[in-house]
């Protein structure tokens, strides 16, 4: 399980951002830091109120110059209506395969419905030379982040990355 101090696994995926686009972790640099916020599942209730407050705290990572992502094995049209129907606006990364939940070790099944390999709810801040400087992950799909504490650290690898 990729932690703090390690570099976080790059990937290329589809972007959610109103259209579909291409994202490429190691081509983000200049948009650090960068909070990937990986959620099991799109419109799901616990889900749906994590995005819901990455989005109202959003000013205060814009603030900083952190760009939030949202990360899920969702397709990018799924995201793509999430994103609309809660008015997100940030981008959602698709990880229709799972490689990057894989990469990043943070699967997590649900044997009971029938559904395998979508993402523990986690979040990682990456600062601006691709290190991982934040690392939340919860065993629990009902957890969500401490909000402050994810806004906390990405000022922290804002100030570090500017010195």
């Amino acid at each position: 399980m990729v932690d703090k101090g390690d570099d976080a696994p790059d990937f290329t995926a589809p972007l959610a951002n109103g259209d579909i686009e291409s994202l490429t972790l190691s081509e983000e640099p200049a948009d650090a830091p960068l909070v990937l916020a990986f959620f099991p599942g799109a419109f799901t209730r616990v889900c749906t109120n994590e995005m819901c407050a990455f989005r109202d705290q959003l000013s205060e990572f814009d603030d900083i110059g952190a760009t939030v992502y949202g990360l899920s094995r969702d397709t990018p049209f799924t995201l793509n209506e999430f994103r609309s129907q809660n008015d997100i606006n940030f981008g959602l990364v698709s990880d229709l395969n799972g490689e990057i939940i894989e990469s990043y070790d943070i699967a997590m099944d649900f044997v009971e419905s029938g559904v395998y390999g979508v993402a523990k709810r986690a979040v990682f801040v990456v600062d601006d030379s691709g290190e991982i400087t934040y690392a939340w992950i919860s065993d629990n799909p009902g957890v969500e982040p401490d909000y402050d504490e994810v806004a906390t650290a990405a000022a922290e690898a804002a100030d570090s990355g500017s010195n």
